[in-house]
Order: C-alpha cells, then structure tokens, then sequence
C-alpha cells in the first residue's frame, strides 16, 4: 500500500474511533449513567427529580466538551488527508493523542452531571455505568501504543543512524 493511501487509512480509522469514543461518552453521561445511578427511575423521573432539586444535567455543556472532539478529529481527518507530506505515523499519533485526552474530557464533561445526581440522590458523583469502564481502558491503551510508537521511532531512528556510520 502506498504512503498517501496507508495515510489516509490510519485517519479515516482514527476518525472514526474518536468519534464512536464520544458517541459512547455522549450516552453514558446522560442516559447509562443516571439510570444505573438511580435504579428503578426512568430517564423522566430522574429528569423531575434533578428539576424539583434544582439541578440540571447540563447537556449543552456535556455535548460541547464532547462536540470539541469531535470537530478536532474531523479537522485533523481534513488536513492529514489533503497534505501530501503527512505520514501514517503522523496520524497514528495524532489519532492516540486524541483518545488519550478522551478520559480527562470525558471527565470534564461528567462531572457536572455526575454531581447533579449527586446532590439531588445523595449520593457520590462516582460512574455506576460500568460504560465508562471502556472509555478509560480505550486512553490507558492509547498511552501504551503512544509509548510504542515511540520506542520504534527511537530504535529506528538508532538503526539508521549505525548504519550511517
């Protein structure tokens, strides 16, 4: 496979695992989140409840952090497809950068949610879903590919340079 084509491959399926990355956030949040959260309650019941307690699940805030992911995944979708020197590699880091800082996104956008139920339920603002169990093993693995990466880099670049020598 040439270059541009293994380029545009490693940011087409970079895209869409940022993408479904947020998607997951996107319902977990809301909806996952609450009804294991408040077992027995439906989506509208928890809705009244956080209403009457006034609070709110802020989803405008929620879908924006999100969104934010989204938009820098498409963008960089953009410029590494139209760039004819952007690399595979190039993308692929680009790519575990972003899944990376999923989890503290991911974070940033629940925990007004998660501190809604809270206040409303007494309880802690803590995941129940176990939904969110693979948002954080899909950032903790991206740090583990990032590392290797990084360490073939290095070992590449150390076997051209011996035999440069």
């Amino acid at each position: 496979m040439d270059g541009r084509r293994a380029t545009k491959r490693v940011a087409a399926a970079g895209m869409i695992a940022v993408i479904g990355y947020a998607v997951l956030a996107g319902l977990q949040i809301p909806v996952l989140n609450p009804r294991y959260a408040v077992p027995g309650k439906d989506l509208a019941a928890i809705g009244r409840d956080l209403d009457a307690a006034g609070e709110s699940m802020q989803p405008g805030y929620t879908f924006a952090v999100l969104g934010l992911g989204v938009a820098l995944a498409l963008l960089t979708f953009v410029v590494l497809t139209r760039r004819s020197d952007a690399t595979a590699r190039a993308a692929l880091v680009a790519y575990l950068v972003m899944l990376v800082f999923g989890a503290p996104a991911y974070f940033v956008a629940s925990f007004a949610p998660g501190m809604a139920l809270a206040d409303t339920y007494m309880i802690s603002g803590a995941d129940y879903s176990p939904w969110s169990v693979p948002l954080y093993a899909v950032s903790g693995l991206a740090i583990v590919a990032l590392l290797g990466v990084a360490v073939h880099a290095t070992r590449r670049r150390g076997t051209l340079q011996e035999s440069h020598s």
